[in-house]
Protein backbone atom coordinates (compact mmCIF):
# COMPACT_ATOMS: atom_id res chain seq x y z
CA UNK A 1 0.00 0.00 0.00
CA UNK A 2 1.26 3.71 0.34
CA UNK A 3 -0.40 5.63 3.68
CA UNK A 4 2.63 8.97 3.11
CA UNK A 5 4.60 10.30 0.95
CA UNK A 6 7.25 13.12 -0.27
CA UNK A 7 7.31 15.62 -2.89
CA UNK A 8 10.70 17.37 -2.77
CA UNK A 9 10.91 20.48 -4.88
CA UNK A 10 14.77 20.24 -5.73
CA UNK A 11 13.67 20.79 -9.28
CA UNK A 12 10.64 22.73 -11.17
CA UNK A 13 7.53 20.72 -11.34
CA UNK A 14 6.67 22.43 -14.49
CA UNK A 15 9.68 21.59 -16.13
CA UNK A 16 9.53 17.99 -15.20
CA UNK A 17 6.01 16.95 -15.95
CA UNK A 18 5.71 19.50 -18.88
CA UNK A 19 3.37 21.58 -17.48
CA UNK A 20 1.56 24.16 -19.63
CA UNK A 21 1.47 27.40 -18.35
CA UNK A 22 2.36 26.41 -14.50
CA UNK A 23 1.09 29.48 -12.37
CA UNK A 24 1.25 27.67 -9.13
CA UNK A 25 4.42 27.34 -7.11
CA UNK A 26 5.73 24.25 -5.03
CA UNK A 27 6.39 23.53 -1.22
CA UNK A 28 8.06 20.75 -0.21
CA UNK A 29 5.91 18.36 2.08
CA UNK A 30 7.69 15.57 4.13
CA UNK A 31 4.66 13.67 5.21
CA UNK A 32 1.95 13.49 2.51
CA UNK A 33 -1.21 11.84 4.49
CA UNK A 34 -4.44 10.96 3.53
CA UNK A 35 -7.04 13.84 3.24
CA UNK A 36 -3.89 16.15 2.45
CA UNK A 37 -4.38 18.52 -0.73
CA UNK A 38 -1.38 17.99 -3.13
CA UNK A 39 -0.19 19.20 -6.64
CA UNK A 40 -1.67 16.02 -9.32
CA UNK A 41 -0.91 16.37 -13.47
CA UNK A 42 -3.93 15.23 -15.79
CA UNK A 43 -4.00 15.64 -19.23
CA UNK A 44 -6.52 18.14 -20.72
CA UNK A 45 -6.42 20.16 -23.47
CA UNK A 46 -2.88 20.44 -22.53
CA UNK A 47 -0.48 18.95 -19.66
CA UNK A 48 -2.05 20.66 -16.23
CA UNK A 49 -1.18 20.56 -12.84
CA UNK A 50 -4.07 20.93 -10.70
CA UNK A 51 -4.77 20.76 -6.33
CA UNK A 52 -6.75 17.63 -5.20
CA UNK A 53 -7.18 15.64 -1.99
CA UNK A 54 -5.94 12.55 -1.85
CA UNK A 55 -8.97 9.57 -1.02
CA UNK A 56 -10.93 9.41 -3.59
CA UNK A 57 -14.74 10.74 -4.01
CA UNK A 58 -16.50 8.90 -6.54
CA UNK A 59 -18.43 11.50 -8.87
CA UNK A 60 -21.74 9.20 -8.26
CA UNK A 61 -21.92 9.18 -4.39
CA UNK A 62 -24.77 11.07 -2.91
CA UNK A 63 -23.98 11.44 0.85
CA UNK A 64 -19.31 11.45 0.76
CA UNK A 65 -19.92 11.89 4.87
CA UNK A 66 -20.54 8.04 4.91
CA UNK A 67 -18.40 7.47 2.05
CA UNK A 68 -15.19 4.93 1.49
CA UNK A 69 -12.68 7.05 0.27
CA UNK A 70 -9.70 4.75 -0.89
CA UNK A 71 -6.26 6.16 -0.89
CA UNK A 72 -5.01 3.24 -2.90
CA UNK A 73 -6.80 0.75 -5.60
CA UNK A 74 -5.07 -2.15 -7.02
CA UNK A 75 -3.54 -2.29 -10.12
CA UNK A 76 -4.41 -6.14 -10.82
CA UNK A 77 -8.28 -5.19 -10.17
CA UNK A 78 -9.05 -1.93 -12.01
CA UNK A 79 -10.92 -3.08 -14.50
CA UNK A 80 -12.97 -4.68 -12.46
CA UNK A 81 -14.22 -2.30 -9.45
CA UNK A 82 -16.41 0.08 -10.79
CA UNK A 83 -15.39 2.94 -8.96
CA UNK A 84 -12.29 2.69 -10.51
CA UNK A 85 -13.45 1.09 -14.43
CA UNK A 86 -14.61 4.14 -15.90
CA UNK A 87 -11.81 5.94 -14.58
CA UNK A 88 -9.27 4.21 -16.86
CA UNK A 89 -11.15 6.19 -19.56
CA UNK A 90 -10.00 9.29 -19.30
CA UNK A 91 -8.88 10.26 -15.49
CA UNK A 92 -5.81 8.70 -15.38
CA UNK A 93 -3.12 11.27 -13.77
CA UNK A 94 0.19 11.80 -12.69
CA UNK A 95 0.96 12.05 -8.68
CA UNK A 96 4.88 13.71 -8.37
CA UNK A 97 6.71 12.32 -5.56
CA UNK A 98 10.22 11.80 -4.39
CA UNK A 99 9.87 8.71 -1.78
CA UNK A 100 7.20 7.25 0.40
CA UNK A 101 6.97 5.45 3.34
CA UNK A 102 6.76 1.85 4.86
CA UNK A 103 6.55 0.62 8.61
CA UNK A 104 8.48 -2.54 9.45
CA UNK A 105 7.32 -4.67 12.53
CA UNK A 106 10.18 -5.33 15.33
CA UNK A 107 8.99 -6.78 18.53
CA UNK A 108 6.13 -4.58 19.54
CA UNK A 109 7.49 -1.12 17.73
CA UNK A 110 6.73 -0.30 13.80
CA UNK A 111 9.58 1.32 12.23
CA UNK A 112 9.49 3.19 9.41
CA UNK A 113 11.12 3.85 6.07
CA UNK A 114 11.97 6.15 3.71
CA UNK A 115 12.00 4.89 0.24
CA UNK A 116 13.38 6.39 -2.85
CA UNK A 117 14.89 6.26 -6.39
CA UNK A 118 18.79 6.56 -6.93
CA UNK A 119 18.87 8.48 -9.05
CA UNK A 120 15.72 10.27 -9.93
CA UNK A 121 15.08 13.33 -7.24
CA UNK A 122 11.12 13.79 -8.76
CA UNK A 123 9.11 10.85 -9.89
CA UNK A 124 5.68 9.83 -10.57
CA UNK A 125 3.07 7.60 -9.05
CA UNK A 126 0.29 5.86 -11.25
CA UNK A 127 -3.02 7.50 -10.08
CA UNK A 128 -6.60 8.28 -10.86
CA UNK A 129 -8.85 10.88 -10.10
CA UNK A 130 -12.30 11.70 -10.38
CA UNK A 131 -14.52 15.08 -9.68
CA UNK A 132 -17.95 15.48 -7.21
CA UNK A 133 -19.90 18.35 -7.80
CA UNK A 134 -22.35 19.29 -4.62
CA UNK A 135 -25.45 20.92 -4.66
CA UNK A 136 -23.94 24.17 -4.53
CA UNK A 137 -22.04 23.63 -7.52
CA UNK A 138 -18.80 23.67 -5.67
CA UNK A 139 -16.74 20.53 -6.94
CA UNK A 140 -14.09 18.58 -5.20
CA UNK A 141 -11.13 16.92 -6.92
CA UNK A 142 -9.89 13.66 -5.29
CA UNK A 143 -7.17 11.07 -6.38
CA UNK A 144 -6.02 7.50 -5.35
CA UNK A 145 -2.67 5.87 -5.49
CA UNK A 146 -2.23 3.44 -7.46
CA UNK A 147 -0.57 -0.19 -6.03
CA UNK A 148 1.21 -2.90 -7.48
CA UNK A 149 2.92 -6.55 -6.69
CA UNK A 150 6.23 -5.43 -3.90
CA UNK A 151 9.56 -5.98 -5.59
CA UNK A 152 11.99 -7.31 -4.05
CA UNK A 153 13.58 -4.58 -1.87
CA UNK A 154 9.80 -3.13 -0.75
CA UNK A 155 8.97 -7.01 0.16
CA UNK A 156 10.96 -6.82 2.92
CA UNK A 157 8.39 -4.33 4.09
CA UNK A 158 5.17 -4.80 2.59
CA UNK A 159 3.57 -6.86 0.00
CA UNK A 160 2.37 -4.37 -2.09
CA UNK A 161 4.01 -1.00 -2.88
CA UNK A 162 2.78 2.43 -5.17
CA UNK A 163 3.14 1.76 -8.95
CA UNK A 164 6.29 4.14 -9.63
CA UNK A 165 5.49 4.86 -13.59
CA UNK A 166 9.27 4.46 -15.86
CA UNK A 167 9.71 8.40 -17.33
CA UNK A 168 8.95 6.39 -21.06
CA UNK A 169 5.48 5.37 -19.38
CA UNK A 170 4.51 8.51 -18.24
CA UNK A 171 3.22 9.85 -21.12
CA UNK A 172 1.38 6.90 -22.04
CA UNK A 173 -0.39 6.60 -18.83
CA UNK A 174 -1.80 10.30 -18.72
CA UNK A 175 -2.79 10.45 -22.05
CA UNK A 176 -4.88 9.01 -24.91
CA UNK A 177 -7.45 5.58 -24.58
CA UNK A 178 -7.36 3.52 -21.39
CA UNK A 179 -4.01 1.23 -22.29
CA UNK A 180 -4.60 -2.56 -23.55
CA UNK A 181 -4.67 -5.01 -20.50
CA UNK A 182 -0.96 -6.19 -21.93
CA UNK A 183 -0.02 -2.72 -21.91
CA UNK A 184 -1.36 -1.78 -18.18
CA UNK A 185 0.61 -4.78 -17.18
CA UNK A 186 3.57 -3.51 -18.46
CA UNK A 187 3.14 -0.22 -17.50
CA UNK A 188 1.55 -0.53 -13.90
CA UNK A 189 4.73 -3.31 -12.98
CA UNK A 190 6.72 -3.10 -9.47
CA UNK A 191 9.68 -0.61 -10.30
CA UNK A 192 13.39 -2.25 -10.68
CA UNK A 193 14.53 -2.89 -7.16
CA UNK A 194 18.29 -2.09 -8.28
CA UNK A 195 16.98 1.48 -9.16
CA UNK A 196 15.85 2.28 -5.26
CA UNK A 197 17.24 2.41 -1.85
CA UNK A 198 15.14 2.85 1.50
CA UNK A 199 17.09 2.89 5.35
CA UNK A 200 15.15 3.47 8.53
CA UNK A 201 13.68 6.46 9.75
CA UNK A 202 12.35 8.43 12.98
CA UNK A 203 9.18 7.54 14.32
CA UNK A 204 8.19 11.40 14.18
CA UNK A 205 6.90 10.18 11.16
CA UNK A 206 3.92 8.64 12.90
CA UNK A 207 2.27 11.96 13.23
CA UNK A 208 0.73 13.43 10.36
CA UNK A 209 1.21 16.99 11.74
CA UNK A 210 4.76 16.72 11.50
CA UNK A 211 6.56 18.07 8.17
CA UNK A 212 9.87 18.71 7.91
CA UNK A 213 13.35 17.53 6.29
CA UNK A 214 14.45 15.36 9.26
CA UNK A 215 11.74 13.11 8.26
CA UNK A 216 13.46 11.78 5.51
CA UNK A 217 17.38 11.64 7.20
CA UNK A 218 18.57 8.20 7.94
CA UNK A 219 18.04 7.32 11.39
CA UNK A 220 21.90 6.56 12.39
CA UNK A 221 22.05 10.19 11.23
CA UNK A 222 19.61 11.64 13.84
Amino acid sequence: MCGRYSLICIDDLGNRFRVYDLTMGCKSRFNIAPSQTMPVIVQREHIEMVMMQWGLFSHGVKDPKGSVRPINARAETLAEKPMFHNLLKNKRCLIPASGFYEWKKEGTKKIPFYIHLKEEPLFAFAGLYDVWHEVSGETHLTFTIITTEANELVAQLHNRMPVILKRENEGRWLSGDAPAPDEMREILAPYPSDKMAMYPVSSRLNSPTVDDSGLIQPLETL
